[in-house]
């Protein structure tokens, strides 16, 4: 496996790319076993049933919600799959938009992040 050399030059470097890439691996099965689980479900996951009206909109507010939580991991789960995707290209932990690297307190916080601070914080500003 071929990983960037200005973000792996030694032991403690090797050490911290294995944990970064553990911790997207634990999250992208923790996502997907959510998914499988609402996949199983194959109804709403809050029944709708004779009640007053409030309940009903409460229900499809709880469905709704439960939705939208559905999407939110599914778009999760590419994120992950696309930081797992650059150790194997070797260009994990380069910032997608300037090309250098990203500093290690930001891998730490956020393994699957695509852009340095610098280049967030722009694009955020857009």
């Amino acid at each position: 496996m071929s990983v960037n050399p200005t973000v792996q030059s030694g032991g403690a470097d090797e050490d911290r790319l294995a944990l970064l890439k553990s911790m997207l691996e634990q999250r992208l099965r923790a996502l997907e076993s959510v998914q499988a689980q609402q996949t199983a479900d194959d109804a709403s996951p809050v029944a709708e049933v004779e009640s007053s009206p409030l309940d009903r909109a409460t229900v499809r507010l709880l469905n709704d919600l439960e939705r939208e939580a559905a999407g939110h991991h599914a778009a999760e789960v590419q994120v992950l799959r696309h930081a797992l995707a650059k150790f194997e290209d070797g260009s994990y932990g380069l910032c997608e938009g300037c090309g250098q690297p990203i500093g290690a307190s930001r891998l730490l916080a956020r393994p699957e992040a695509r852009l340095c601070i610098a280049c967030q914080t722009r694009a955020e500003k857009r």
